[in-house]
């Protein structure tokens, strides 16, 4: 059998075990597996286990667990719903400002616990109620939250990016700091939409009213005392310090990121246990448990990628499928589009964590040979794979979105979150033309 039918075929089965239903990780586990028996020697078969354990013994993935830990801490608390309060009284008066108040929430509770479910969990469950009473339609409200929880996996600490910083080899310190000034700039342009929808929304109701129909809520004024501003501050103020606790000992050169993430989850716990007195069994238990379940969930979804990878590298797939894209003489930028374009393909099936673990090996040799830098690339493919949290079928945030407003139907959902992947798309484009929006930070710290 040819490289390229074998390949048709390790595709193809791939293709079939994900449709059939079977979990992410069994398929390709599964898959894996079969052809190791098929097309490899029979010893290598006795070796799956060691090979998986192997790829997961590594330093940079330790810091997955111990992040997660940190996220499950602050995600179980009061947190989120507390930021996001404090940031709506701060921003009342500007035009839109609860939905800016919402973005920048789940920009800052993202950069906390690096979680896209955690962070629309926490900020939808009090903002989408909140922005629904006040006039917002629903589907607004709900894509504002599903394109915010999005920034969990650009924003540091990203799971997304040490998994690449894995697949690429690459530094992860790098990584993170090339991932705030794109982080910043989706905030900036969900910002903004959010201003620029309410205003829609708000001549909209003022039309309706004028024409004799009922007076909308998003018409009435809201004002904040200054004390009342001065109130919502110190629940906060101690998770604003955690993050930056944890930004100046992993850049600062005091812990590496491993260590960072250990310090930040013990940080975590201290505060939630300070703040909210979360420190009784019944409080740990459920963050352990989410701790527990969603590492684990991660990892073997990790090991079993990594395995799927290597068995596509030995039989020499991954190389002539990246030898095959390097023959075809694309410009440079076509070669860009066309991965990225494929990495939007893969994400109506596949989670981000997948995506990259199995692509790395085909579409990083030609980029590099494009003479991309793989730092930026990888910030830019955590930004497109975003995309891929908030549009069907696996769009993980708007199944989120429905748990938490179970009122609010899919079809609107997915018609709020649209013009932000749009905006996802643009930021891609703003990337391309100005890459030290991204690089800028990094090369000046490890310069």
């Amino acid at each position: 059998m040819t490289t390229l039918q074998l390949g048709l075929a390790y595709g193809g089965a791939t293709i079939v075990a994900l449709f059939s239903g079977i979990p992410i990780a069994f398929a390709l586990g599964g898959v894996a597996t079969l052809f190791m028996m098929g097309f490899m020697p029979h010893a290598s078969v006795d070796t799956i286990a060691q090979n998986v354990f192997e790829e997961l013994a590594s330093i940079t993935l330790l810091t997955i667990p111990l992040f997660i830990l940190k996220g499950a801490a602050i995600g179980k608390s009061r947190a989120g719903k507390d930021l996001y309060d404090a940031l709506h009284t701060w921003l009342g008066r500007v035009p839109g400002g609860l939905g800016v108040a919402v973005v920048l929430a789940c920009g800052l509770f993202a950069a906390m616990a690096g979680s896209s479910p955690a962070t629309c969990s926490a900020i939808g469950s009090s903002g989408i109620p909140e922005m629904r009473k006040r006039g917002y339609s629903p589907g607004f409200a709900a894509g504002l939250v599903a394109a915010g929880g999005t920034l969990g996996i650009l924003l540091p600490p990203s799971i997304v990016l040490i998994l690449y910083a894995v697949a690429a080899e690459q530094s992860l310190g790098r990584l993170f700091l090339a991932g705030l000034g794109p982080g910043v700039l989706l905030v900036v342009l969900f910002a903004l939409y959010a201003v620029f929808q309410w205003r829609r929304e708000f001549k909209r109701a003022e039309g309706v009213a004028a024409a004799g129909g009922p007076r909308s809520p998003i018409l009435s004024d809201e004002h904040f005392t200054m004390a009342e501003r001065l109130r919502a501050l110190p629940r906060v103020l101690p998770f604003l310090l955690l993050l930056t606790g944890v930004m100046v000992a992993l850049y600062g050169g005091i812990a590496t990121p491993s260590e960072t993430a250990g310090l930040g989850a013990v940080m975590a716990l201290a505060l939630i246990a300070v703040v909210y007195q979360a420190y009784h069994y019944r409080d740990l238990k459920k963050i352990f448990e989410g701790t527990l379940g969603e590492s684990g969930m991660l990892l073997m979804i990790i090991g079993m990628s990594l395995l799927y990878s290597y068995v596509m590298s030995y039989l020499h797939i991954s190389q002539s499928a990246a030898e095959a894209i390097v023959g075809l003489h694309l410009s440079k930028w076509l070669l860009l589009t066309a991965i990225l374009l494929l990495v939007v393909m893969l994400g109506f099936f596949l989670p981000p964590v997948s995506i990259i673990l199995m692509t790395a090996p085909i579409i990083l040799p030609p980029l590099r040979a494009a003479g991309f830098d793989l730092i930026w690339f990888g910030v830019v493919m955590a930004v497109v794979m975003e995309m891929g949290l908030i549009h069907p079928p696996v769009g993980l945030n708007i199944f989120v979105i429905n748990r938490i407003a179970p009122d609010i139907g899919l079809g609107p959902v997915i018609k709020g979150t649209i013009p932000f992947v749009a905006l996802m798309a643009l930021g891609v484009v703003i990337l391309s033309f100005a890459p030290g929006i991204a690089m800028w930070l990094p090369n000046a710290v490890y310069h």
